[in-house]
């Protein structure tokens, strides 16, 4: 290992201890936050009064620039919009720089991992008025996104409200999802469309 690589090693393991003060942060907030989740880097964690928020164990959060491969270009950033609004990160979910925000539910499955730059959403953030007016609202608009266990989404994919992903299947970089995804598919483009298929995906 170069003298580089040692030392970024070292920065990594540096900012993963800073992880209690993190966690403390967040169940100061009112968020559900197992004593195993790891934060590298500074994530944006925000839960609206009344909602729940659940950071599962062995949650893992790249919010540094330097916390991925491909780099992260913004933090983390975890919300729940109102206060019936659910966001759960289950048992060993990974996330690098992606953006999860919550209006009515998100619950993503045990060991997904998603992508830098990758974005889920449940709702569309404003309705347009009959003034033709456009408002902040985010519940008019709102359906639950459930996205099963080892999932893969890769970077910059976006996950739009309604859609639900089977388990084990991968969504490529930059897609598009407005539609449900099977059991163990892969999805590509804008909008996505289903590439291959396993034929089975193996049980816990």
């Amino acid at each position: 290992m170069s003298l580089i690589q040692q030392l970024g090693s070292m920065r990594e393991t540096i900012r993963a201890g800073l992880s209690p003060f993190h966690r403390a942060a967040c169940r100061l907030r009112g968020v559900q936050c197992h004593p195993t989740v790891t934060f590298i880097g500074t994530a944006v964690v925000r839960r609206s009064p009344g909602s729940e928020l659940i950071l599962g164990e062995r949650v893992h959060l790249n919010s540094a620039l330097l916390s991925n491969e491909l780099g992260c270009f913004q933090p983390c950033v975890l919300r729940t919009l109102t206060p019936d609004a659910t966001l759960r990160l289950n048992e060993g979910v990974g996330l690098s720089g992606a953006v999860v925000c919550a209006g009515k539910e998100i619950i993503i499955g045990e060991n997904t991992i998603v992508g830098s730059g990758a974005m889920i959403v449940d709702n569309d953030f404003h309705d347009l008025g009959k003034d033709g007016v456009w408002t902040t609202d985010y519940q008019a608009s709102a359906r639950p996104v459930r996205i099963g266990r080892s999932v893969f989404i890769g970077a910059r994919a976006i996950i739009l409200k309604g859609v639900t992903i089977g388990d084990g299947a991968v969504i490529g970089a930059g897609a598009v999802l407005t539609r449900n995804v099977p059991q163990g598919a892969t999805v590509a483009g804008n909008p996505a469309r289903e590439v291959t298929r396993r034929q089975a995906f193996p049980r816990s």
